[in-house]
This record gives C-alpha cells, sequence and structure tokens, in this order.
C-alpha cells in the first residue's frame, strides 16, 4: 500500500482519539506530536510539516470539536481535509489540445522509470480510446530506444523512433509530424535523462519544449527518493515550467513523503501514481482518495471503478442467473477468478475497503498470488464433467486432479469443501451480481460524488 508505514501510524494515533468520549487540548497535542514525528520520518519536508500540524492545532482545539458528541471523528475529518488540500485537493486532469494531437513531453532523472511511465500512459489513454504514439527521443541511455519499442509492441501503440545518431530536438519534431500525418491524437515523447540535473540536459529539454510546444510537461519522480525528490522537482520548475508530476513506486513503504511535499513546495499538481511494476498500474491521483486511504478510511470510488472495468456486465447477468438457481460451476469458477484478477492485485483492492486495516487478520494484508495460482491449477485438471458435477469427483478422481495439477489430496479436499461453502454464500449474495448490481454500483458511485467517506 502508498505510504503503508505512515498510513499504519496515522490510523493507530487517531484510532486512540476516536475511543475517547472527550478530548482535552493535550490529547489533540500529544496526537499532533505523533502525527508531526510520522511525518518527518516519512521524510516529508520539514515546513509542510510545520504548517501542516498548524493548520489541525487551529481548527481541531476549537469548542466544535472539544463539544462534539464523537471529537474523536471530527478531528480525524478535519486531518482527512487538510491532507487532501496538502496533495492539491482535487484532481488535476491531463490536458487535451483543441488542435490534437496533444503533445506530452516527458521529463526527469535516469532511474526514476520515465521510460517505463510512458508506456503506462499510453496504455492509459488507450484505454480511454485515443490514438497515442510513443517518441523515442532519448539517444543516449542504452537501449532506451529499444525499451521504448518494446513496450510498444506488448502495448500495440506505434512508437516513433530515427536511431541514436539524430539529434532528438529532430526527432521530437519528426515525431510530431507523423502523428499529425498518422491521425495519432496524443504524442508522448519519452526525453533523456541524467544521473543528475546538468547544464546540458537542460538545455535539450528546453530546445525540445521550444520546438513542439508540448500542452504538458510531466517530471517523473522516483517517490522512494524522498525529499531529494521534491528538489528535483523544484530544479526542473524553474528551468522547465512543469505542468504536472507523474509519481513512480508509491507501492514502496520507503520515505514516501515526496507525494505530500511535492504540491506544497512546487504547486505542481500530481496527475499520476504509479503502484507497482505492471503496464496498467498507473492511475489518476486524486488526492482526496489518497488521504482517505492513508487514514484507513478505505477508497470505494477507486474500487467501483476498478469493478466497473474489470467486470463484464453480460457475464455478471449470467452469473447472477446460475447464482439465484444454484448452478455455479467450477467452469463459471475460473472464469469469475479471471474477472476479478483483472481488478489488479488483491491486496491492492482489499485496502480500498473501509476499515480494512482495522479487522481480524487484515492488517498488513499480502494475498499470495501463487495459491491463487494454484487453485486455478487444480480446477485446471478436472474433466469437464467434474467441473460441471464436483459431486461425482471421488477419491481417486482427487487423487488424479492433485497430481495433475501439482497439489496434494488435501489441497483438492480443502477446494472441493470451500467450493461449497462459496455456492452457499453466493447464493445469498447473488442479488449484487449482474446488470442490478453494476447499476448499484453507478448509483453508489453517483451518490458518492467523489467526495463522501465512510467514517469506519
Amino acid at each position: 500500500m502508498p505510504f503503508e508505514g505512515l498510513a499504519s501510524r496515522l490510523q493507530n494515533v487517531f484510532g486512540k482519539l476516536r475511543s475517547k468520549g472527550k478530548l482535552s487540548e493535550d490529547d489533540v497535542n500529544d496526537a499532533l506530536r505523533e502525527v508531526r514525528l510520522a511525518l518527518l520520518e516519512a521524510d516529508v519536508n520539514f515546513k509542510v510539516v510545520k504548517d501542516f500540524i498548524a493548520k489541525i492545532r487551529d481548527r481541531a482545539v476549537g469548542q466544535e470539536v472539544m463539544k462534539s458528541f464523537t471529537p474523536g471523528m471530527v478531528v480525524v475529518d478535519i486531518v482527512n481535509k487538510e491532507l487532501t488540500a496538502l496533495m492539491g485537493g482535487a484532481q488535476s486532469k491531463l490536458a487535451r489540445s483543441n488542435r490534437p494531437p496533444t503533445v506530452i513531453m516527458m521529463a526527469g532523472l535516469q532511474g526514476a522509470g520515465k521510460t517505463t511511465s510512458a508506456g503506462k500512459l499510453a496504455k492509459v489513454l488507450k484505454k480511454e480510446n485515443h490514438r497515442p504514439l510513443l517518441v523515442a527521443a532519448d539517444i543516449y541511455r542504452p537501449a532506451a530506444i529499444k525499451q521504448l519499442q518494446v513496450l510498444g509492441e506488448q502495448l500495440q501503440v506505434p512508437v516513433f523512433a530515427l536511431g541514436d545518431k539524430v539529434n532528438p530536438v529532430d526527432i521530437a519534431k519528426q515525431g510530431l509530424q507523423h502523428a499529425k500525418d498518422n491521425g495519432n491524437d496524443y504524442v508522448i515523447i519519452d526525453t533523456a535523462g541524467r544521473l543528475q540535473i546538468d547544464e546540458a540536459l537542460m538545455e535539450e529539454l528546453k530546445n525540445i519544449r521550444e520546438e513542439v510546444k508540448p500542452d504538458e510537461t510531466l517530471l517523473v519522480i522516483d517517490s522512494m527518493a524522498g525529499q531529494e525528490a521534491v528538489n528535483v522537482a523544484q530544479s526542473f520548475h524553474q528551468q522547465l515550467e512543469l505542468t504536472g508530476v507523474i509519481l513512480t513506486k508509491l507501492d514502496s513503504d520507503t520515505r514516501g513523503g515526496a507525494a505530500l511535499s511535492v504540491r506544497a513546495v512546487t504547486g505542481l499538481p500530481i496527475k499520476y501514481a504509479a503502484t507497482g511494476e505492471k503496464l496498467d498500474a498507473l492511475e489518476p491521483f486524486h488526492p482526496d482518495r489518497m488521504a482517505s486511504r492513508i487514514l484507513g478510511m478505505g477508497d470505494m470510488l477507486s474500487l467501483i471503478e476498478k469493478a466497473q472495468e474489470g467486470i463484464d456486465a453480460e457475464k455478471a447477468k449470467e452469473m447472477e442467473r446460475k447464482m439465484r438457481k444454484a448452478e455455479f460451476t467450477f467452469e463459471d469458477f475460473l472464469e469469475q477468478m479471471e474477472q476479478v484478477k483483472k481488478m489488479g492485485p488483491l491486496d491492492q483492492i482489499l485496502e480500498m475497503l473501509p476499515g480494512a486495516g482495522k479487522m481480524k487478520g487484515m492488517q498488513n494484508v499480502k494475498v499470495d498470488e501463487k495459491q491463487i495460482d494454484r487453485v486455478q491449477a487444480i480446477v485446471r485438471s478436472m474433466t469437464k464433467q467434474e467441473k460441471l458435477k464436483p459431486e461425482i469427483i471421488n477419491a481417486s478422481r482427487r487423487q488424479r486432479i492433485a497430481k495433475g495439477s501439482g497439489t496434494t489430496v488435501a489441497d483438492v479436499n480443502r477446494l472441493l469443501k470451500q467450493f461449497e461453502e462459496m455456492k452457499k454464500m453466493m447464493k445469498q449474495l447473488s442479488s449484487m451480481m449482474g446488470p442490478k448490481g453494476m447499476k448499484n454500483l453507478k448509483s453508489l458511485k453517483g451518490k458518492m460524488g467523489g467526495g463522501r467517506r465512510f467514517p469506519f
């Protein structure tokens, strides 16, 4: 989870406040002292922490808090709002030119994940029915062009390259013309990075910017770099007039304070955040949702969006019918597992549930994806008849299935028992599935309106 260590500490602090019937000024000050230490240890900028704590204290020691029936909840709500404001307040969407193509120039130091982020961004745009073009303008780093071409092949996104002997400014210029000629509505230019900021790098980036006049100049920074990431952002912004930031490695627990500092220090919005290495692990950055997740209040809006993306409505309708009539088979089970896996890593899905961090056994939960693979292997080792009628699976069949899936008979027995229990449970929950369920999800999302929180 993003900010896992910080989130755990903050949730413990506010958990103590929630349990109190009344709050004194000393209670608030003690809690804010712990919050201050947690933020500094996460490498949040010192001045940012100082201002943040001062704003909360001003609001949290007022009469409305002290006289409230639920003072702890009021304080948490204040922190949630201030944390949201600290990270930018509202989502900052990607610019779109009135005269396509929209040009996005990627900048950053080597090792920040710039080329991979360019590919991930292309995938995001393609999913939104755009026609992005990747332009390989990094001629210095060995294999940078090849890396972008490989990403393009995986994503089925075209890549414009002229090799490493052509001036990057000319590559960017010709790439833009290629996009115009071929109907691409977004151009993502992968520029060169350095191990550190130098004059030659900045001059080249300025020349590219002057030539293609990008609608967005996005800096890719490594969240693990902590305060240094903010210093890098300041340096680039002074030279290039950046329009936003993409944070990488936000799933790491190491010095994640960059996301909490970069907006306050530079004024630049965080446009996207990468929460994993896979090409679909780039998400629009929603300050309100991130604040909610840090404080253990869940992120139902993102969860609903993932469900709407990953679940096929027609298949869900058929699944609902089968569940109601108790016709759910192992064939359906396999299909259901595939649809759930499309939503992303299961531990990331679970952490979006409100209050999941406080559920017994859910703290710092790590879902073993290999266990899921083993379950799928067991099911795939069954015959078609066995998948349709698991009740026919006798002792000899169980031995064959175990051998075919590389598991044990005990594993097969366990799955068969769990499957029967799951069928009973799914029958009870069938009203949540299918078009009615998807309609309910959309309705819930609309009612939440991006701002409602679950105060668990």
